[in-house]
């Protein structure tokens, strides 16, 4: 009798992770930076031969880190937010060029517009890889301690922006 119930106890713990995941937003997955220092970089100036932007240098600022790349199509629906955002709201984005010629984020932000305080090049993608980057766009908000904060996967909406990131950076700013 109690064999027969075996198959039964496994299909209704199947059961239950099955409902718990189907209650979770896809796009919300913990990423285990948060809460955690950012990684230290210091990369190349897009544009800038001989510029170096160092992200110690932050310390002490509200900042959003934005991946992006010219070959990237989910950053061109992010990217006019991002340029309307930076109109109204002080914070300061370090856009990340990321796996991309220099020569065409160049072109692709000339088209466009730079929503970016400073756009730097991760031409090999490393910078990336520290900060467990698998697909752009992604968006780091970082506090003044150089602390991760808030993790953006994927492009930003105007409801994200509105109800995630603005709250966020008001709390961190007092």
């Amino acid at each position: 009798m109690k064999k027969r119930l075996i198959p039964l106890g496994l299909f209704m713990v199947l059961l239950v992770f099955l409902a718990i995941g189907l209650t979770r937003d896809p796009h919300e997955i913990p990423s285990p930076l948060i809460g955690k220092p950012a990684p230290v970089f210091t990369a190349p100036v897009l544009g800038q031969a001989g510029q170096t932007f160092a992200s110690k240098d932050m310390l002490g600022k509200v900042w959003l880190l934005n991946t992006w790349a010219s070959w990237c199509v989910a950053c061109r629906q992010e990217h006019p937010l991002l340029v309307e955002f930076v109109k109204t709201n002080p914070l300061i984005i370090i856009g990340l060029d990321y796996k991309d010629k220099e020569a065409d984020g160049l072109k692709w932000l000339a088209r466009y517009g730079n929503p970016y305080t400073q756009a730097v090049v991760d031409a090999d993608g490393r910078i990336g890889i520290d900060f467990g980057v698998y697909g752009v766009p992604e968006s780091f908000l970082i506090d003044k301690a150089g602390v991760i904060r808030y993790k953006q996967i994927g492009p930003f909406t105007e409801e994200a922006l509105r109800d995630k990131l603005i709250p966020l950076v008001k709390e961190l700013n007092l």
